[in-house]
């Protein structure tokens, strides 16, 4: 999931947030990315001379992270599970606290207009003759 998720996430904030993404700031978050991605790693790193800056940049710090992300995962190990109905439970409260936060017409609204500007896109093929 880190890999999966939060690496996509932490590269491309524009997917999430409604920002721009300058190149400086692309390469700054390349950096974070990849830094995340070492720090979830198992395995060694073998760093020499000819390794890409990203890896040298954090190579210090990535035990202290490694440590982190290993008592994270042993924490959550540890923990007692969690039934379904407790889940459904607190997905359902979760649920009703936040009913008047999402915008339902806005984001229509945005549909509407994402669709209208690339319609052309978006239209079904025609069928088949």
């Amino acid at each position: 999931m880190p890999l999966r998720f939060w690496v996509n996430v932490i590269k491309n904030p524009q997917f999430v947030f409604d920002v721009h993404k300058s190149s400086i700031t692309d390469a700054c978050l390349s950096v974070v990315a990849q830094t995340f991605m070492d720090s979830c790693s198992t395995s060694p790193q073998r760093l020499g001379k000819d390794s890409p800056s990203t890896k040298l940049l954090y190579a210090k710090d990535l035990p202290g992270y490694r440590g982190w992300v290993e008592r994270y995962y042993r924490d959550i190990s540890r923990m007692a599970p969690i039934s379904d109905q407790d889940m459904d439970a607190y997905l359902g409260e979760q649920s009703r606290l936040h009913a008047g936060e999402f915008n339902t017409l806005g984001a229509l609204g945005e549909l509407y207009q994402y669709v209208g500007r690339y319609r052309q896109e978006v239209r079904p093929p025609d069928p088949p003759s």
